[in-house]
């Protein structure tokens, strides 16, 4: 047999079961067919094979983002972005809606996004008054950095149909001043069902796809767990995207909505479309519901009040009957079942689902997942040991939003996001980014993950630190373990697909404090160079 191309040279880290390092690898067509050393592989050298000298560098499986947005991180890229240098103020924020308003069509939205009012110099959210400054010929909308929370303006409060008589949703807040006027203000479920009418043109979503991967396939991410989109025809567009071999990575969609997450999982189940069906590129994913809130808000069910204020135990979408009204069915039926759950409480709530799902419908091998787990106290791991669960935690939080939690959470925090207990407890656990919460780059996901410390260098739960290829794992072999995929992809294995990066450096050479700014010179999908960042040709 003849490769297509062999790479030798290099520091091959495998992900195997014994975590192999090896020398050089060969690909033929979309699989990885040898593993091994120089001499090994450059027996599958011929005429027409493209050699790659990785001159000590590593090559790694393709990075698996087990749980993040990407409809929603292509569709703020159209718009503006809180996170950009300069945006540092709420007056910056309102220059920039300003200048786009006076460039887009009346009656067109305008939209921000990544705000987040505790690094803005004013401290504070913009006014509904100052949106209404902006402009009273478009709607407005700015989404605060974690997604769970909004600013709006008058004209898409009464798009909304939203006035002071409105009632609250449950599990969400319609924010009302002393006087019961509106402030703009939109929390958690009543945000999350303002972007039913907030919506992108199925265009814009098509092209927000192309963006987001290109931006994915840089720092070699090649498959992605689509953590939930804004409707039903964000998902289609997936999926069409998918045929028309316009989405060139490979997505695991979880049923879910961020608009109305309940009504879209329950339409799913009656098309009778369960998790797997798909192929390689396009799978149908786990039955999902939100159970809180945010973690930054900070909107997350906790069992014990806030560390900054005792008296707040955050939101909760829904009762545990009602989650298992849904989710219950939806495992009897045979769907993996998620939910997002950052707090203690609503961790336990959604575990005590899944135990009676069990003892009503035992099913061995179901691999139901906890999105983010964020409070996972020693109690709690237990019985995610106990009952089998797939924890997927979100390593690069701590380093933006870390100085909040510590704030918020206190103790709480050495249990948050909980990699080495996880690990030690024999729970598989598989690393999200959640992006565009915060950033999608794998790397500083790594780096977090081994050094525990914010951007600024605080201790973050020090005791959770993992080491450099238990990292990895988490966000290869683990993220496929999480999609049933284990079998073809996650580890560089000869028969498995040839998804896989080559780095800058030796990731394992690299010093702890230097891997966030590690980069990604190649990214491999199916056999085919997809990104190249540089010549590393012989």
């Amino acid at each position: 047999m003849q490769a297509n191309i062999a790479f030798l040279n290099g520091e091959v880290i495998t992900v195997d079961g014994q975590d192999s390092i090896r020398e050089a690898l060969a690909i033929s067509d979309n699989k990885i067919v040898a593993v091994g050393s120089n001499e090994e592989i450059k027996d599958l050298i011929g005429d027409s094979t493209q050699v790659i000298d990785l001159e000590g560098k590593s090559i790694l499986p393709g990075i698996i983002d087990a749980h993040l947005h990407l409809v929603m991180y292509g569709t703020f890229q159209l718009s503006i972005s809180c996170k950009e240098p300069g945006l540092d103020s709420i007056d910056a924020i309102l220059t920039a809606l300003k200048d786009k308003a006076a460039t887009t069509p009346k009656g067109q939205w305008i939209r921000a996004w990544g705000f987040n009012e505790r690094t803005v110099k004013e401290e504070r959210y913009p006014t509904l008054e100052e949106l209404d400054n902006i402009s009273i010929d478009h709607p407005i909308a700015i989404t605060r950095t974690c997604g769970h929370i909004g600013i709006v303006n008058s004209v898409a409060l009464r798009l909304s149909g939203i006035n002071e008589t409105t009632p609250d949703p449950q599990g969400g807040l319609i924010e009302r001043d002393a006087k019961g006027q509106l402030t703009g203000r939109l929390i958690e479920n009543a945000y999350m069902q303002f972007n039913e009418i907030a919506t992108f043109s199925n265009e814009e979503v098509y092209q927000a796809i192309q963006i987001a991967q290109q931006h994915f396939l840089k720092v070699g991410i090649t498959s992605v767990h689509e953590a939930g989109t804004f409707s039903k025809e964000n998902y289609r567009m997936l999926q069409l995207a998918s045929q028309n071999g316009d989405l060139k990575i490979r997505v695991y969609a979880m049923i879910a909505s961020i608009s109305d997450c309940k009504q879209f999982t329950l339409n799913m189940m009656e098309s009778g479309v369960i998790t797997g069906t798909g192929n390689e590129f396009f799978k149908v994913g786990p039955a999902k519901l939100f159970t809180d809130g945010s973690s930054t808000g900070p909107t997350i069910a906790t069992r014990e009040g806030y560390t900054s204020n005792p008296d707040d135990h955050g939101i909760l979408y829904y009762t545990e009957d009602e989650i298992y009204e849904v989710l219950g069915k939806a495992h009897e039926l045979g769907y993996q079942i998620t939910v997002h759950a950052q707090g203690d409480q609503a961790i336990e709530m959604y575990l005590n689902v899944v135990e009676r799902a069990l003892q009503e419908n035992p099913r061995e091998n179901h691999r139901h997942r906890i999105e983010h787990a964020g409070i996972s106290s020693p109690d709690l791991q237990q019985r995610m040991k106990e009952l089998k669960m797939i924890p997927i935690p979100n390593p690069p939080f701590p380093y933006e939003f870390g100085g909040s939690y510590l704030t918020n959470y206190g103790e709480r925090t050495d249990f948050m996001y909980p990699a080495r207990d996880f690990i030690d407890q024999g729970i598989i656990a598989a690393a999200g980014s959640d992006s565009p919460v915060t950033t999608y780059n794998p790397f500083i996901g790594i780096h977090e993950a081994v050094n525990r410390l914010t951007a600024n260098g605080t201790s973050f739960g020090e005791k959770q630190k993992i080491d450099v290829l238990e990292a990895i794992r988490l966000y290869t072999y683990n993220g496929a373990y999480a999609s049933f995929d284990e079998d073809i992809k996650g580890s560089l294995e000869p028969g498995k697909l040839a998804d896989m990066i080559v780095l800058d450096r030796s990731i394992l050479k690299t010093l702890p404090q230097d891997l966030k700014d590690i980069q990604v010179e190649l990214t491999i999908l199916d056999g085919d160079i997809l990104f190249e960042r540089s010549k590393t040709k012989i």
